[in-house]
């Protein structure tokens, strides 16, 4: 028609000769990089992509010359042994129910001292005298005593002679008799009474011989321990159980640990449960010990439960205040996956990883989940079987090789 209005034939051919072209053009491009050795597009080749992920789950490994491995320690994944613990932290003190406060059983002035605050002193020790008046009452008793027997023994020894000869009365002698042995009964008592004051059969038995009265009070330590405070000088009048007390000793052969454990682990402690110990002062020594008491309730202001633990000490090596850490382990050991903790290499995101290999040349990262962590082991809980191969020694080398952070081959 000729009418003017568009018209309804198909477009020309002429759009679809051009796009045939185009692609022409586009494979003979890519046939000529290809023929000149070049990748078509910007792709890390094999050995680049080693040693870096490409995604969350791609695995990082590294091949390694044989000088490299020399210098690496290589071991199968084993067991070792376990023991569930808890630690807390704590102060060494005495003993209180071994500290002993020394009085002196009668009133007194002290005449000397013989120990100083510090000093080791074995029970029976002589620490001060006193000059009692007491003591001199009853060695003056003694002495009395022990003259009317020896006069009652003479008059029942010449009375016995008389009857034998035919003269005096036995009346008399029943008297004598009588007279006599009340005479021991109260040199036995006085003897007694004289032995209260500490005084030994030897040195009674010298007083009566030298008829002198002895008024020196010799107060000794009851136990052996360490004097740990004394309030006692020459010339101070003492009364019995008036505080404080001339001298206090302790005795160390077990001291008290005093902790304050995590209100979480609360419920772990019960009395008996046995504990080692360790202090600064003896960093190589561990004490052993034992829960002597628990809390009966939580420091509202600490949210922590007070332990007291009996510690023993027989070589006396620990000091009141001495700061203490100490292991309590709970349960029975146990046998788990594990390896050397040298094995484990820590990433940047708080993450474990082990580097594992087959067959000693190329070495994969694995990621792993530890769980405790005792005398050099690592307890491996997932990532790892048990006889696989890893890094022991050298791990943190492996890793740097693998990142590419200068480690020379």
């Amino acid at each position: 028609m000729t009418d003017g209005t568009p018209s309804s034939r198909p477009a020309p051919r002429r759009n679809y000769r051009l796009w045939l072209g185009a692609g022409a053009l586009i494979a003979i491009g890519l046939a000529g990089l290809w023929w000149l050795g070049l990748p078509p597009f910007n792709v890390p080749t094999g050995q680049e992509s080693r040693g870096r992920a490409s995604g969350p789950s791609a695995a990082v490994s590294t091949d390694l010359t044989e000088q490299q491995v020399a210098v690496l320690k290589i071991a199968a994944v084993g067991q070792a042994r376990f023991q569930i613990e808890r630690n807390a932290v704590g102060n060494i003190d005495f003993n209180q129910n071994l500290l002993v406060q020394v009085f002196t059983p009668n009133p007194g002035r002290i005449i000397a001292t013989y120990a100083n605050v510090g000093d080791r002193v074995e029970k029976g020790q002589v620490l001060f005298t006193v000059d009692s008046p007491d003591l001199l009452n009853a060695a003056s008793n003694l002495v009395q005593a022990a003259g009317v027997l020896v006069l009652q023994n003479a008059n029942l020894k010449r009375l016995t002679e008389t009857l034998k000869g035919g003269g005096g009365a036995q009346k008399d002698l029943d008297q004598v008799i009588s007279d006599q042995q009340a005479a021991e009964g109260n040199l036995r008592a006085a003897r007694d009474t004289v032995r209260i004051f500490g005084k030994t059969d030897d040195e009674i038995d010298q007083i009566i011989k030298g008829r002198k009265p002895d008024n020196i009070l010799v107060v000794r330590s009851p136990v052996s321990g360490l004097v740990t405070q004394r309030t006692a000088a020459p010339g101070l009048y003492l009364q019995p159980g008036n505080a404080p007390a001339p001298f206090t000793v302790a005795d160390t052969s077990i001291m008290w640990m005093l902790a304050n454990v995590v209100e979480s682990d609360a419920p772990l402690f019960r009395v008996g449960q046995p504990l080692a110990v360790r202090v600064t002062a003896w960093p190589d020594r561990e004490f052993k010990g034992a829960v002597a008491v628990v809390g009966a309730q939580i420091d509202p202001n600490t949210r922590r439960l007070m332990v007291r633990s009996e510690i023993e000490d027989p070589e006396r090596r620990l000091t009141a205040g001495m700061f203490a850490n100490f292991i309590i382990r709970l349960g029975v050991p146990f046998e788990a996956t594990a390896v050397p903790d040298r094995a484990v290499v820590r990433e940047p995101d708080g993450s474990m990883s082990v580097w594992v290999t087959t067959d000693r040349r190329r070495f994969e990262k694995r990621k792993a989940r530890v769980g405790l962590v005792q005398s050099g082991m690592s307890q491996i809980l997932e990532g790892l079987r048990q006889g696989e191969l890893v890094v022991t020694e050298g791990a943190i080398f492996v890793s740097n090789k693998a990142s590419g952070s200068g480690v020379p081959d």
